[in-house]
């Protein structure tokens, strides 16, 4: 079928357009947020294809993951809305911007994004995160830690960039992602090609999560595909995503920190949890079933509308 999608979260899309559909993805002189068009650091299919909005025709179904794009939409194509994000602001009492609504279905990332947010009469699915494989393994010989997030200067605490410094003390901090640029006592990647980065936090010892506030990071399913041992803040879904035995999640930032100690310190150990994160990782979230998931619904979506 043909798919209109707004390219909007490229982790995400990379996985979702390796199905069997054809893709057709805005794009505008500008490359801007409207129209960006396909992936200059992601690896897409072919079966991706950037056209400007008013020339594509013959949608059968369109993904939305913003509300403005609700209104860009033709009428009559049937529409499911992908929540990617944790609920903002009065967090128990969030009501999602398309509560109560029957023409549309929203589809979580995440069972936590689901618990959140009130969405109201609208009706709800649950399609966890599959990724496609990374090809880097983990080797763990440096000595540093590895932290992979996006804009962290000006999203601040809610990534955890204030807790940064603490690991420091332990060892180098190596930080990976766009808008990098900016952070004290760290070494920064400034948005590195996926598979240039993937090699490169592939080296460091452990991955860390830091994220207090976030759906869940596809860059921390990606480090425990790699075979990474992982240390998460127990928030959100990483305390769903990250069983004991593949890495050390905690509420206290500094049992985090000497458990960074305990890997520098133990190889062995390192390996030990990262080698379970791997198979925990591809079992979960692996890119069969995560495509599996999306083209029921995209068939169920499809059928009712006809």
């Amino acid at each position: 079928m043909n798919i209109l999608l707004w390219h909007v979260h490229g982790s995400w899309t990379t996985s979702f357009v390796q199905g069997k559909h054809r893709y057709l993805v805005p794009v505008n002189d500008a490359r801007d947020e409207w129209g960006r068009g396909r992936a200059r650091t992601f690896d897409w299919p072919d079966s991706v294809e950037e056209m400007p909005l008013d020339h594509i025709r013959d949608i059968d179904v369109a993904i939305a993951q913003r509300p403005d794009e609700l209104d860009l939409i033709p009428p009559h194509v049937p529409v499911i809305y992908v929540e990617h994000n944790t609920p903002k602001g009065d967090v128990p009492h969030s009501r999602h911007p398309l509560a109560d609504r029957d023409d549309v279905i929203i589809a979580h990332v995440t069972d936590f994004n689901d618990l959140f947010w009130d969405c109201g009469a609208t009706r709800t699915t649950v399609i966890e995160h599959g990724i496609v494989e990374p090809k880097a393994r983990w080797t763990g010989e440096l000595e540093r830690l590895a932290i992979v997030t996006n804009e962290p200067v000006r999203r601040g605490r809610v990534t955890g960039t204030d807790l940064f410094p603490r690991f420091t003390r332990v060892a180098p901090v190596d930080v990976f992602g766009m808008g990098v640029t900016g952070l004290d006592g760290v070494t920064v990647h400034d948005d590195p090609p996926q598979h240039v980065m993937h090699a490169e936090v592939a080296k460091r010892r452990a991955y860390l999560h830091l994220c207090r506030w976030t759906s869940l990071g596809l860059s921390l399913i990606e480090a425990m595909q790699m075979g990474m041992p992982v240390l998460a803040l127990a928030t959100t879904e990483a305390v769903a995503a990250v069983p004991p035995d593949a890495g050390v999640l905690a509420t206290r930032a500094d049992t985090l920190v000497e458990a960074a100690q305990w890997l520098m310190d133990e190889p062995d150990e390192a390996a030990r949890l990262g080698a379970r994160a791997r198979q925990v990782a591809l079992t979960r979230y692996g890119l069969d079933r995560f495509l599996a998931d999306w083209d029921r619904l995209l068939e169920e979506q499809t059928c009712a509308s006809r």
